[in-house]
């Protein structure tokens, strides 16, 4: 069986797991969860990978058995960092030791070596390494700082671990706020389960109608990128963007809905995010998870060490106190946005792509922020006018844009170069033919542009409340049309079928 949720066998699989989920007592429906996740990872890949979140949710239990029987804060801290360095030892050894490696070995060439001086690793990965390992380590440094309760049972911690639909790609879990549901009784609740099989339809629809088709644009140039210049990188970039964006949110609907059918309410990880009028708005609506756990577990500790407590009395006695909180506030987010670049991806262009950029980004809209405050002054600008925003909307998205060639180039050379290329080349580009030939014929194109045009309508509507509630209250032909519609709309143009798999989700492998 595949691991993707689009595929046929997958679908068969949840199926008979919805069904027998409420026709076993209600009191062993964990239980039924826990073998599940755990039939799940056996039936998708190497079995042998299991080990990994086994060993991770072992770590985490015999630490927090050690918080929960001692008040003595040395033994408590030494426990907390033995998990630690368990958790990120075996992130850092499965993700990012040929990140190391290929860092070492540009270094040792720019400094005039000849060859590489390490060889690196190939080692496998378990599916959504990064997204249980933060689950896991945040609820142990919750336990730790005494807000969040230590779970007795070891098989109940590893179903929080090892939840099946959340392992593939999020959304990063908190105990404190998600945990314990797993563990209630669930009933039959015909309204939760019908709001979930709703989400995941339109999960189905951002993932398999409007993700595959953007990646038959994105391929072709990217793919052989020396090839295209001018418009078409542009083009390709916005299309990975919204290829990126429905094959992540769309995974979410689907991993949402399909927890929502069991009667469990995971934390929402998209809210529109590129109707953002500026950068830090953008991350509060983009992988929202990962940005509050980057927050609360990297951040504000970072901001709270002695090392920067010093830096930033030292910075206001020379830059005033306004300036200095500023300037420390600065530093320890070049810290944080290192790590999500670093989170994102073995490679540089993770770490520009994801993260520095974005640093940038911000630590110059801030810099600059009353200077442009001068000038819409002078030129009598009203700063909440919807023109304006807009243009911050644009803008926005742009800037993100430029993140996202990094992000999907294969290197960063490459990236690099296909900026230049996309501003100084040919407009028309110079590869053989023309957009539509890589696979997006013109029925194709008119495809992708209509679904297009339902999701910014949708996206649109989500502004004014959530779009589910207001279809429940319309009458019950105008529901039927409406859910159909987007049904056979998706099984008609989507990729699907027992022969057919679509695009694993990009984050997978995260």
């Amino acid at each position: 069986m595949q691991a993707s949720f689009t595929s046929f066998y997958f679908l068969c699989f949840y199926t008979c797991i919805l069904i027998l989920y409420y026709l076993i007592p209600k009191k062993t429906q964990w239980v039924f969860l826990l073998f599940v996740s755990i039939a799940y990872y056996l039936l998708t890949g190497n079995g042998v990978l299991i080990l990994y979140p086994l060993a991770a949710c072992a770590a985490a239990y015999a630490g927090i058995r050690v918080m929960a029987g001692t008040e003595d804060q040395k033994k408590r801290r030494m426990a907390l960092f033995g998990v630690a360095a368990v958790l990120i030892g075996i992130l850092a050894v499965l993700k990012y030791v040929n990140f190391a490696v290929y860092t070492v070995n540009g270094m040792a060439r720019l400094f005039g070596g000849e060859g590489d001086v390490l060889a690196g690793l190939n080692l496998m990965a378990p599916l959504g390494v990064s997204f249980y390992t933060f689950s896991i380590l945040g609820y142990v440094i919750d336990v730790y700082n005494k807000i969040a309760q230590p779970q007795k049972n070891f098989f109940r911690l590893a179903l929080y671990g090892m939840y099946f639909p959340a392992v593939l790609s999020g959304p990063i879990l908190r105990y404190r706020e998600d945990g314990e549901q797993f563990f209630a009784p669930h009933v039959l609740d015909y309204r939760q389960v019908t709001f979930g099989l709703q989400r995941m339809v339109w999960g189905f629809f951002k993932t398999l109608v409007i993700s595959e088709r953007m990646n038959l644009v994105v391929n072709a140039v990217y793919n052989d990128h020396m090839a295209y210049a001018g418009i078409y990188v542009w083009i390709a970039t916005v299309c990975f963007a919204f290829q990126l964006y429905t094959n992540f949110s769309g995974s979410m609907d689907i991993v949402l809905g399909m927890s929502q059918t069991f009667g469990l309410k995971l934390p929402e990880n998209f809210e529109t995010p590129f109707l953002s009028k500026t950068i830090s708005e953008y991350w509060r609506r983009w992988h929202i998870s990962l940005g509050v756990w980057m927050k609360e577990y990297v951040f504000y500790p970072i901001l709270r060490t002695q090392t920067f407590t010093e830096t930033g009395k030292r910075l206001k006695e020379r830059f005033g106190r306004k300036r200095g909180k500023q300037l420390t506030n600065f530093l320890a987010m070049f810290l944080l946005w290192f790590t999500v670049g670093v989170w994102h991806g073995g490679d540089w262009k993770f770490v520009i792509g994801s993260g520095l950029l974005h640093w940038a980004y911000i630590v110059c809209g801030e810099l600059l922020a009353p200077f442009y405050g001068k000038v819409m002054e002078k030129c009598r600008i009203d700063a909440k006018s919807k023109w304006l925003d807009g243009l911050r909307i644009l803008r926005t998205f742009f800037l993100v844009n430029i993140g996202f060639v990094f992000f999907r180039a294969d290197s960063v050379p490459a990236a690099i170069h296909m900026l230049k290329a996309a501003v100084c080349g040919n407009m028309r580009g110079t590869a053989e033919g023309a957009l539509f030939t890589p696979g997006l014929d013109i029925i194709e194109a008119v495809i992708a542009v209509v679904s297009l045009l339902i999701l910014l309508a949708v996206s649109l509507m989500q502004q004014k409340g959530p779009v589910r509630e207001r279809i429940e209250k319309k009458k019950l032909p105008v529901r039927f049309v409406l859910w159909y519609a987007l049904l056979f709309y998706t099984i008609l143009l989507g990729y699907y079928g027992p022969e057919y798999s679509a695009a694993e989700f990009i984050y997978q492998g995260f």
